[in-house]
């Protein structure tokens, strides 16, 4: 039998094989839909249809002059006001990263930095060329629900 002589660059390429083969099936998806918690989002409650009248968050979980990130729902929920309820895409107009947090009347993409406002959603600073795509929201009974 003949030995093949081990180089530097097999036994790298090797090791790259293997990782990959092993990151890849860790990131692979699960087909089983009753794996599923029902809530639909990261940091607030709702399901992630996107469809009208689809419950995003609880009126109690957004605060007045901040708001929320509707994770997989892809939406912001702020209230500028007292009562007043306000929606926009958590989709960066930069380079598309999700946008991060709500503090002081600014969402932001930690990505670039790009800050937009809460009332409107307008670029209040960073690199964003866009405002946030308003997403229409209303309030039925306790919850945020998509208009």
């Amino acid at each position: 039998m003949t030995q093949i002589p081990l180089t530097r660059r097999a036994v790298l390429g090797g090791a790259a094989a293997v990782g990959g083969a092993a990151l890849l099936a860790a990131c692979g998806g699960d087909d089983d839909s009753s794996a599923d918690t029902g809530n639909g989002d990261d940091e607030a409650g709702g399901d992630d249809s996107g469809g009208e009248g689809d419950t995003l968050v609880p009126v109690a979980d957004v605060p007045v002059g901040s708001g929320v990130i509707v994770g997989t729902a892809g939406v912001v929920v702020t209230q500028p006001t007292d009562g007043e309820f306000k929606g926009f895409s958590s989709t960066c107009t930069h380079q598309g990263c999700q946008v991060s947090s709500v503090d002081d009347d600014t969402i932001t993409c930690s990505c670039h930095n790009s800050r937009f406002s809460i009332e409107d959603g307008s670029v209040v600073g960073g690199p964003a060329p866009q405002p946030l795509p308003e997403v229409q929201v209303s309030v039925s009974g306790d919850q945020v629900v998509r208009a």
